[in-house]
């Protein structure tokens, strides 16, 4: 950790004497605070002893008359919350008095967290009150941020938004949402933008883990985490690859520590030697972007040696013949120690003991997704879990840890520019599902469209709006170029191309940032830039969004658990809840009444706003694809409050206890009820927390793989084999997914009431408003409405349907690139033309290799989270990191003459250069850096303080490592290229 003190530096803030002792110019190392101080300083209590079932208390004083409170004191309540960081779920007990949260406590009764927290969650109180959040609504004035009040704000945007509509129609203007929207509000805000008649739509998770998403779901049916983190102590062994989460996910490694104790075996492979690897019983360093010459290493060793299921493969898995044909033709170990650097002998351990300890798990995050073959590198993790029999079974699985509190949530029914809530298509099926779903003619919102074929067209990527500026008209598959871009919740440095970005936000006519801290955007959007690029009537406007604990709602953490979130405080300042927001812009904008016609409204400081728990009603009433049906709001309450309950590893309830309130008895449910989620409320679907287990019946939560990629391929049936089923099914071989023909046929068709019939009449499960398929087939019969299929080693609708290695496109490894060169160039690819094997080539043609010979690569910390805008504003994170920094092995420092503490230029092939700290370890190998990527507010070695509205910079700021990094897109989904790229270093003259 670099804890120097900064010399020389401006305040960040007039207000803050904190501030004011991080930069009063010493040059001394300081020295990092105790556990117990940091806990007291940040406002968590130790030892208060609050009962964790007592969600209000009240404390009786009177004053001097006898009549009411004494003064400073009054009603103490104890808000149950969840932390609005990482993935993890962790539970909070917020104290309230008066208003004001004092205090909070671990959950310690949270089958999550188990009383845990890490430094971000334990200074999370900050984030509902810090100093350094955007307060007003403000609006960029001659180069400066001047406040405005909240009419002013909307009626010039909506101004400026209609002009720009009546100019050049509704795809002219981006919307990037947020992954830390509660679900209700990502999914109000997909409902938005299709009434807004647009798909320009996306958000974090592009550019996380939509590879996952796509791939997974392409391999056996839905895009998600298949067990939970507290399945991880059922584990014999466990692969992490691509994932540090002892640091991006702290306490999800407090599950895999008591596996340890157990005896679980636990390999760590990556590029770096993390804090994650320092626990693990083999460290495998491969070089970065080799994941699948490692991963189909593994699996040649699995297969020479007999290791793999045959009876899973032959009764559960389709295409695993031609699968181990590759891998044996290509990935024998020569070749993969060339690719990946990893000799023989490491690579047969790895593959022994993953074999002999199972059921064993694969762990992968960003350090497998952010590639250009990101969604192969994920179906090569899942084939050789498959290969093992690993998923479906309790221990194994593919435990794919999500970044942001509700990056899950949002990408399950929030604004993606493919689909609608619940990865329902853009196709008119849907539209017309949903349409009745919200009460809205499905001709009117046809209509909101420029035209009808692009109702249907999937939308820009979050990864690409800057080419939706920059490029070629008629290079682009939409009439305008983007003229707008909403920026809400969402942090721009942690995109790629960031000199790119600063001359698209330049061009724009409008720019929106709606958010509880200002982000990167804002200082960007001030910050002067090339006078060539400047539009002179651009807007630039700033809208204080509230946090997370200023209003309610639900959220799911990467097991699929959802939780629901308490209102600890009422929005301070000027804030004001983003589905507030949602609903008076919609209003301004002339489709307000359309947006919340199914919800009650409540008032919030006099204003009305959609009440969360209707808009989760009616989620619950069109989400059936993925199952958020079920997860009613007062099912989700009684689960929070009585979190004792549950087992802390199967996550299902111990007994039967009910709810005082609600009378609801949890009895038989899993914790947070993990989707899917089957039926409508009353069916009592109690969650799945293993995705894909025979094992149990489909009423406890079993399941097989989906039946989602039809039943025959090549001549080869695509259905489960006879005797393959799920625990009490009543048809013991596959089927396909359900409908209305399916059940007639088998006579289950006067099992539904006659209203049932009624809305199921020539519907299937995903469509039927009334549920009574789903009921009929899962209660009575046993049977999964998705269908009983193979999983797919082979998916034969992706550009490689055997994952194939290619180097990226910007590669050390010119010999390597001309083994495995990259795509072909695409058109028209999500809107936009992408560029592959030309680029490449160009590279290899200008010795980029020789310029640059590091390879570049990135990850988080444990003390900042995400962009870091927030956590770099918390004072008490702040202290902990106060520095960005690029990790350099020693030889390659010692050729550089740079040493620890040295500052140094990093430079990419962009022209971008970073003013950085160095720190010389051998984390890294020769041939890489690492950089973290929290960082922003510096620019190529300026401070940006100038340009942040006045009292909201963050008190650390740093380069952005996406400053640096280089062009590069998956191949399916758009995600960008972060991990490898290449860059020099340099020290500072």
């Amino acid at each position: 950790m670099l804890l120097t003190k900064k010399s020389g530096a401006a305040s960040a803030h007039p207000r803050s004497p904190f501030v004011h002792s991080l930069q009063r110019g010493l040059t001394s190392a300081i020295p990092t605070m105790d556990r117990r101080a940091f806990l007291r300083r940040s406002g968590l209590g130790v030892g208060v002893g609050i009962a964790a079932g007592s969600l209000t208390l009240v404390k009786k004083a009177k004053a001097a008359d006898g009549k009411g409170p004494a003064v400073g004191e009054g009603r103490i309540e104890v808000k149950r919350t969840v932390c609005s960081h990482c993935s993890v779920g962790c539970a909070i007990d917020a104290v309230v008095e008066n208003g004001v949260w004092v205090r909070q406590e671990p959950v310690f009764d949270s089958p999550i967290n188990l009383g845990a927290h890490c430094a971000k969650g334990a200074a999370i109180r900050e984030h509902g009150h810090g100093e350094f959040r955007l307060r007003y609504p403000m609006k960029l004035v001659d180069g400066k941020y001047v406040r405005i009040p909240w009419d002013q704000a909307y009626n010039e945007i909506v101004a400026r938004l209609n002009e720009i509509r009546k100019a050049s129609g509704p795809d002219a203007v981006y919307w990037i949402g947020s992954s830390k929207h509660n679900n209700e509000q990502a999914y109000l805000m997909r409902k938005f933008v299709s009434l807004y008649g647009s798909n320009n739509c996306d958000h974090q998770a592009r550019i996380c883990h939509s590879t996952t998403v796509a791939g997974v779901a392409n391999t056996w049916g839905y895009g998600a985490m298949t067990n939970s983190y507290n399945d991880m102590q059922n584990s014999k062994a466990a692969l992490y690859i691509g994932s540090n989460a002892a640091e991006a996910h702290p306490v999800s490694m407090l599950h895999m520590l008591h596996a340890k104790e157990t005896g679980t075996k636990m390999i760590v492979v990556d590029p770096r030697f993390t804090r994650t690897a320092a626990k693990s019983d083999q460290y495998v360093r491969i070089r970065s972007g080799s994941d699948i010459p490692f991963l189909f290493g593994v699996l040649y060793h699995v297969f020479k040696n007999g290791w793999e299921d045959k009876k899973y493969l032959n009764d559960r898995v389709f295409g695993m013949d031609k699968v181990r044909e590759d891998v044996m033709a290509k990935w024998t170990p020569d070749k993969v120690e060339e690719a990946c650097g990893v000799p023989e002998a490491e690579v047969f351990k790895v593959a022994q003991t993953m074999a002999m300890n199972r059921p064993s798990t694969i762990v992968w995050c960003m350090g497998q997704t952010q590639h250009t073959i990101g969604n192969a590198m994920v179906r090569a993790s899942c084939i050789l879990q498959l290969a093992l029999g690993n998923i479906g079974v309790s221990g194994g699985g593919a435990n794919i840890f999500r970044g942001h509190d509700n990056v899950q949530g949002a990408t399950d029914v929030g604004p993606n520019p493919d689909s609608l809530p619940g990865y329902y298509g853009i196709v008119e099926g849907s539209w017309r599902h949903f349409a009745r779903v919200w009460g809205v003619d499905y001709d009117w919102i046809k209509g909101r469209f420029s035209n009808p074929g692009m109702m249907s067209k999937p939308g820009i990527t979050v990864s690409r709006w800057i080419d939706g500026i920059l490029e070629k008209n008629e290079m682009i598959d939409q009439d305008p170029n983007l003229k707008a871009v909403v920026f809400w919740g969402h942090a721009p440095n942690s995109q790629t191309r960031g000199l790119e970005m600063k001359k698209a936000m330049d061009k724009l006519d409008l720019l929106v940032v709606i958010d509880p801290y200002p982000s990167a955007t804002a200082a960007m959007a001030a910050m002067p830039g090339k006078p060539e690029d400047q539009n002179p009537n651009r807007g630039v406007y700033l809208l204080p969004a509230a946090t997370q604990f200023e209003t309610s709602g639900s959220v799911t953490a990467s097991n699929r658990s959802i939780q629901w979130r308490e209102k600890v405080i009422e929005p301070l300042w000027e804030s004001r809840s983003d589905h507030m927001i949602m609903y008076q812009l919609a209003d301004k904008l002339g489709f307000g009444k359309e947006l919340v016609k199914n919800y009650k409204m409540q008032k919030v400081k006099g204003m009305d706003e959609p009440v969360p728990e209707d808009i989760l009603r009616e989620i619950n009433k069109s989400v059936w694809t993925i199952g958020y049906t079920g997860q009613s709001p007062e099912r989700l309450k009684a689960h929070m409050k009585l979190m004792a309950h549950f087992d802390v590893k199967t996550l299902k309830a111990k007994a039967s206890v009910k709810d005082p309130v609600t009378g609801y008895d949890i009895a038989g449910d899993y914790f947070g009820l993990p989707w899917p989620c089957f039926g409508n409320p009353e069916l009592k679907h109690p969650g799945s927390p293993n995705l894909y287990d025979t094992t149990k019946h489909v009423m406890d939560g079993g399941g097989c793989f989906r039946a989602n990629f039809g039943v025959e391929k090549d001549g080869v049936n695509l259905l489960a084999e006879d005797g393959s089923h799920s625990v009490g099914s009543d048809i013991t071989t596959g089927y396909p997914e359900v409908d209305h023909v399916f059940v007639k046929k088998l006579g289950w068709w006067n099992e539904l009431t006659p209203a049932e019939q009624a809305l199921a009449e020539g519907k299937n499960w995903k469509t039927d408003p009334s549920g009574g398929l789903i009921r009929v087939v899962m209660k009575n019969h046993g049977v999964h409405p998705f269908g009983n299929a193979k999983a797919r080693a082979v998916v034969w609708n992706f550009p490689d349907p055997i994952p194939q290695h290619r180097e990226a496109l910007y590669s050390t490894r010119p010999d390597l690139v001309a083994k495995y060169p990259s795509h072909d160039d695409k058109k028209a690819f999500w809107r936009l033309p992408t560029l592959y094997k030309t680029l490449q080539q160009q590279n290899i043609a200008d010795k980029l290799h020789e310029k640059f010979p590091l390879i570049l690569t990135s990850g988080r910390l444990v003390e900042y989270e995400g962009g870091g805008e927030e956590t770099r504003a918390n004072p008490w994170l702040a202290e902990l990191q106060q520095e960005a920094y690029v990790e350099i092995n020693p030889k390659t420092a010692a050729a550089r003459n740079i040493r620890n503490g040295d500052r140094v230029w990093l430079k990419s092939p962009t022209g971008a250069q970073l003013n950085v700290q160095a720190m010389v370890t051998e984390r890294v190998g020769p041939d890489t850096v690492w950089m973290p990527f929290h960082f922003s507010g510096r620019w190529q070695g300026a401070d940006m303080l100038a340009y942040y509205p006045s009292g909201a910079a963050p008190v650390v700021r740093g380069e952005a490592v996406n400053t640096a990094t280089t062009y590069g897109y998956d191949s399916v989904t758009m995600m960008q290229e972060t991990k490898t790229t290449i860059c020099n270093v340099e020290k500072v003259a």
